[in-house]
């Protein structure tokens, strides 16, 4: 089976390890279907990249896809943003508004942080996934709404319903289709892929030249935590192409603070002549680097076999399980 690629909002993000392949599969049979689909995962991960996936895939393809964070506005306000509201509803109504319910018809709407909503946004919601309509704030009649839901939250919703502080109703109406998106750290596989992304629409927005990652650089990648995932990453590269001042190489010290500090401390007495086998890995996963993640071309480059190769990698840390196919 080959790397499943992500094409999102004009981003094309590999899914190489298995537990993101397994997320996408199921996305993209869920996607041209009408499901509604409930996103979970932690803060960064890529939740919103998912829905646009499953969003660029389905019948509305052509039709709008409208995002909106239910934690970032306060309840009245919510209430106003999506089901719209009539003129003269509260002070300031100077005029009428659609909501983001009628602006997303023929679309997608992406619920991003539903965990957030209050009760009486929920009631609304539910309301508006059963009867497909929708009443703007100070409106008296209804109006029908064409549109496809997708949530997403990385609170534990379940335990919400059981403590009382998430409908039970509206949980099951929005999880027809559940995805867990896993972290950044369990997914060690699409960490390369991505960086690579990263530096090079870097590269491209600052009208910089083509950069890449030196050995050391890759190897803290890869050891690092990573606990604001996806974004954090983004971040990091970016901040680092920029100090990097057009160099063709990134530098440990071109990475923020808190990712460098993160190297463990020398051994005392340790010198600075390294081992044979550090020699041998950092020189392999240079090699890597350089040739793409070709895992094939980095064997003969190497002068030994994939095998061989697989299982100095596997040593490493850098790959979960023995892949089917050749990496190109």
């Amino acid at each position: 089976m080959k790397p499943s690629r992500l094409g999102l909002a004009g981003k094309d993000l590999a899914a190489k390890s298995p537990a993101m392949r397994k997320v996408v599969h199921l996305a993209e049979r869920a996607a041209p279907t009408e499901a509604t689909v409930l996103i979970t995962g932690e803060s960064g991960s890529g939740k919103e990249r998912l829905a646009r996936f499953i969003h660029d895939r389905s019948r509305r393809a052509r039709g709008p896809f409208v995002a909106i964070n239910c934690g970032a506005l306060p309840e009245t306000l919510l209430e106003s943003e999506l089901f719209g509201h009539a003129k003269g509803a509260f002070t300031g109504a100077t005029g009428e508004k659609k909501g983001l319910f009628e602006a997303g018809n023929g679309g997608t709407l992406f619920l991003d942080e539903i965990g957030e909503t209050t009760p009486s946004v929920q009631v609304h919601l539910l309301r508006a996934l059963q009867e497909r309509t929708v009443r703007p704030v100070g409106a008296t009649r209804d109006r029908k709404v064409d549109v496809r839901i997708l949530a997403a939250t990385n609170r534990d919703l379940a335990s919400m319903v059981a403590d009382g502080t998430f409908r039970k109703d509206l949980y099951y109406r929005l999880r027809v289709v559940p995805l867990e998106v896993p972290p950044l750290r369990d997914r060690r596989d699409d960490l390369l892929p991505l960086a690579r992304e990263f530096i090079a629409r870097t590269c491209r927005d600052n009208r910089c030249g083509p950069c890449s990652l030196s050995s050391e650089v890759l190897d803290l990648l890869q050891r690092y935590a990573w606990p604001g995932n996806i974004r954090e990453l983004e971040n990091a590269i970016e901040r680092a192409v920029i100090l990097a001042e057009g160099q063709p190489r990134i530098e440990l010290a071109d990475l923020p603070p808190e990712i460098r500090e993160n190297q463990p401390a020398p051994r005392p007495g340790a010198t600075e002549i390294s081992t044979l086998a550090e020699v041998e890995r950092r020189h392999i996963v240079s090699t890597l680097a350089r040739l793409g993640d070709n895992r094939k071309a980095t064997a003969e480059a190497l002068g030994i076999s994939e095998n061989t190769l697989w299982r100095r990698l596997k040593s490493y840390g850098l790959v979960r399980k023995q892949s089917t196919e050749g990496d190109h």
